[in-house]
């Protein structure tokens, strides 16, 4: 008997961390390894993303459960996937792909196809006895990443807050994994005492962040600066700070509205508003800081500023190969967001990590709004060696499941924890690494190493 053929496949409507349906997926092997996978659903969703299949029955969830996704699991998915090789990844991969046949994922639903890959993964990683980041990366998975904490909410994550979405910090200069989080929990905790000082709210929004009804957008930027000092650390050289700006929430009428400031911005004023932020603060990453579809847009942006910021693209490209080859064709960003939801398959997601290491892009992965206690991206970030992570505040559980699973990661990596290769300073970095001398930051080009199937990757990570 085979032992590693699919024997059951077996699905469930549960609820993610916004109290909403999602899909809950096991596979069993024949020699009784098992896997399951949550998929987690995304509130600020990029329009070309893969399709998240609901119900639409608005008797039920308000139209938002995933009974229709369950069933395509235990129907047409399991009897297409029966008694295929549990750790052929790609081979299940496309299987499914084919099956639903719309490029889209619009018959099967993303969310079902997820479900399955990322269970099947976890499957195969128990037949062989390895934890899921060496089943995916390989003997080179041992990159911890540099962790992005969103501490302030604004956006469509919290209604009241600002006009941009994240504020992130970016503990880089910390000398370890476990280091950065805790730089980032006690500047965490350090603004939320400066919030209550100030008599505003410390509620959390979606991802844990606070979402305090400040006056101005810049108010967040200065209230964090001076968060990272009360805390004891320097701005700048032990923590740095990113944006998820998701532009696409404040453009209208061909035009970036941004409410809290009183402006209305054309494309290239907007480009100057991101300058002049980067001259005020210590900003190191600005993901999305344009519109979905302005392509031309995003191509400026990277000419202008790309030597001094990473660019990330996460609704322009949302995790799609295809998209993110126009990227590189046309010079848009120099950083692509990675979430696995997206798209719809881990064999996809592999394939646009390549495709962005390949063209030199760093990859960072990342969580959404709608989590639950699946820890699946701190796996993922190792394994792929991406070098960076986003998973919201250290606060709220399926938060900071992923953390905590990084932490174990390191613990259980002990000295190996340091990458090998070839290790050199990339073009785009070298204008802010002069800016900010740091020697835990930089864009490494690592070639040859084992890290799941790529053969050159990007990272921003932890050095030695």
């Amino acid at each position: 008997m085979d032992l590693n053929r699919i024997s059951t496949i077996t699905a469930d409507e549960l609820l993610d961390s916004r109290g909403l349906p999602t899909l809950e997926v096991t596979v069993v092997s024949r020699g009784g390894t098992a896997g399951s996978a949550m998929v987690p659903s995304g509130r600020s969703t990029g329009r070309f993303e893969a399709v998240e299949l609901r119900d639409g029955d608005a008797a039920r969830f308000g139209g938002q459960g995933v009974l229709k996704a369950v069933e395509h699991v235990k129907g047409e998915i399991c009897t297409a996937l029966l008694g295929m090789p549990v750790d052929n990844q790609a081979a299940i991969d496309r299987t499914m792909i084919e099956l639903d046949g719309t490029g889209t994922k619009a018959r099967l639903g993303a969310n079902a196809t997820l479900g399955v890959s990322v269970a099947c993964a976890r499957a195969a990683a128990s037949l062989h006895g390895l934890p899921l980041y060496r089943y995916l990366g390989g003997a080179g998975a041992r990159v911890l990443p540099v962790p992005m904490f969103n501490v302030l909410n604004g956006g469509k994550h919290a209604s009241q807050g600002t006009d941009i979405q994240e504020f992130k910090l970016v503990p880089a200069g910390a000398p370890s994994f476990r280091e950065a989080v805790r730089y980032a929990v006690e500047t965490y905790h350090a603004l939320g005492e400066i919030l209550k000082d100030r008599n505003l709210p410390t509620n959390v929004a979606d991802e844990g962040g606070y979402a305090p009804g400040l006056p101005a957008n810049a108010a967040a930027m200065d209230v964090i600066m001076l968060a990272i000092e009360r805390a004891g650390y320097r701005p700048g050289e032990d923590i740095f700070i990113g944006l998820d700006p998701a532009a696409t929430s404040f453009h209208h009428d061909d035009a970036y509205r941004l409410t809290r400031d009183n402006l209305t911005l054309s494309t290239p004023e907007m480009i100057a508003y991101w300058k002049d932020w980067l001259g005020r603060y210590p900003l190191i990453s600005l993901e999305d800081p344009l519109a979905e579809d302005d392509w031309l847009g995003f191509a400026a942006i990277t000419a202008a500023l790309g030597d001094s910021v990473q660019i990330v693209g996460d609704d322009l490209f949302v995790t799609d190969s295809r998209r993110l080859a126009r990227g590189i064709r046309e010079h848009c960003c120099n950083s692509i967001l990675i979430k696995p939801n997206q798209i719809g398959t881990l064999t996809e997601t592999f394939e646009t990590v390549r495709l962005a290491s390949r063209a030199g892009y760093t990859c960072l992965v990342s969580h959404r709004s709608g989590e639950t206690e699946d820890a699946l991206i701190a796996d993922l970030a190792v394994a792929l060696g991406t070098g960076q992570i986003k998973s919201g505040a250290p606060a709220r559980g399926e938060r900071v499941e992923k953390y905590n699973r990084l932490m174990r990661i390191e613990r259980e990596l002990g000295a190996r924890c340091h990458p090998s290769g070839e290790i050199g300073l990339s073009r785009t970095w070298r204008r802010s690494a002069l800016i900010c001398p740091n020697k835990h930051l930089s864009l490494r080009l690592v070639r040859n190493a084992r890290v799941g199937h790529n053969g050159a990757l990007a990272e921003m990570a932890f050095l030695p």
